[in-house]
């Protein structure tokens, strides 16, 4: 059972239940997902394990039961449960819900059948053994040499490290061989893999310290002072394992928008030189609708700017640029920067179609990221336009 001081339970519990709460919304949106529910079932569990493992929690359910140690089965039942729960999660992940093979079938069947069992024998050990002494942190090592109870603690710890090591060789192998997984995922699976290790540990300080009664010497202090930090380290990997692709993928969406919006803001500021006015800022609107907002009003004053695009001067700009050693794409972006300058410049003049046509300003309106970015480097455009015999007043250089 843990050591005295609870604190890291509670830091393990937290971290579990955070991980719930992020991934409860999807689960209740998509319910009939079997993925969904069963990875909010693990997380459930796992909060159970160390809300029951805690001292003052163990002392609670031993009085509210009348029964010393009870809470002993009670908690390796849970993880049991939990180590079931695991198995069955990581096989589904892994193969898809498309897998309904037999095999498959048979081996989640047996998985159940198995667990289940353990979970009846544990409690027909405790049933049987003699456990009069309430032990809230020491439990598996001063009844490691008791009739039953020992094999009950060998039962728990062999299902929870057989679990350990199959769970933790799928994931390894998913992330070194699914070469499809993107970032979050993958990094999500290293820190389930890293967790689950993490348990390997754990089950083999327990063992040796209950190892080391069977053989009359006393290591108890590695049950007691390394197994629970170890554990709580584990739970905290593993929860960090179901957040980080959710998260990570939410917070980098986020970013990409209020990146894309601070990245189109010198193609707005010019086109908003050309209205005189901009478009209103709204302080409770999402990152998402203010962006589609400025692109939104980009475009539209894109469109009737379009029909003093200067194509002959867009073809000059950009053959300028690839002579100025641009790449093709980067080159292309300054040339519409230049040629929409030149169409700003030129808007309060008259109109003449000498050398001028009408042009599609469909590039125009999908480029407008490039061509913003282009824009934030004013020295590079002006070379350009210098070498396309554009002067930065907007007239053409003579010959």
């Amino acid at each position: 059972m843990p050591g005295e001081s609870s604190v890291a339970f509670w830091v393990a519990t937290a971290v579990l239940a955070t991980a719930l709460a992020i991934k409860l919304p999807t689960i209740i949106r998509l319910w009939k997902d079997p993925l969904l529910r069963a990875v909010g079932g693990l997380l459930l569990l796992a909060c159970a394990v160390f809300v029951f493992v805690t001292p003052s929690t163990i002392a609670w359910t031993n009085r509210v039961a009348g029964v010393p140690n009870i809470a002993a089965p009670l908690v390796y039942s849970l993880l049991t449960a939990f180590c079931a729960s695991c198995l069955l999660l990581i096989t589904a992940w892994r193969h898809g819900l498309s897998d309904r093979s037999a095999v498959t079938r048979r081996a989640q069947r047996r998985v159940i059948a198995v667990y289940s069992g353990v979970i009846v024998a544990l409690w027909v050990l405790f049933a049987l053994a003699d456990v009069p002494v309430e032990r809230r942190t020491d439990l598996d090592t001063y009844y490691a040499n008791t009739p039953y109870m020992r094999e009950e603690i060998l039962l728990y710890l062999l299902a929870h490290c057989t679990t350990a090591l199959i769970t933790s060789r799928l994931i390894w192998n998913w992330v070194s061989t699914d070469g499809l997984l993107d970032s979050w995922l993958r990094w999500g699976l290293v820190s389930l893999g890293a967790g689950y290790g993490t348990n390997l540990v754990f089950d083999a300080v327990k063992l040796i310290a209950v190892t080391a009664r069977w053989t009359g010497h006393d290591l108890d202090w590695l049950s007691t002072g390394v197994a629970p930090p170890v554990a709580c380290l584990s739970a905290v990997l593993i929860a960090v394992g179901f957040i980080l692709p959710h998260v990570g993928q939410y917070l980098h969406d986020r970013w990409r928008v209020r990146l894309a919006h601070r990245q189109l803001r010198p193609l707005y500021l010019l086109m908003r030189s050309v209205k005189g006015e901009g478009v209103p800022l709204l302080l409770r609107a999402r990152p998402e609708l203010r962006l589609t907002r400025r692109e939104t009003f980009i475009r539209d004053m894109l469109l009737p700017l379009g029909r003093r695009i200067d194509e002959d001067l867009r073809r000059r700009s950009y053959a300028a640029a690839l002579a100025l050693g641009h790449p093709p794409d980067r080159a292309k972006a300054l040339a519409a920067a230049v040629t929409i300058l030149d169409a700003v410049e030129q808007r309060a003049r008259p109109r003449s179609d000498e050398g001028t046509a009408d042009t599609d300003a469909t590039d125009l309106l999908r480029e407008i990221g490039p061509v913003s970015r282009a824009l934030r480097h004013p020295d590079a455009v002006e070379a350009v336009r210098a070498r396309a015999g554009v002067t930065t007043a907007g007239t053409r250089a003579p010959g």
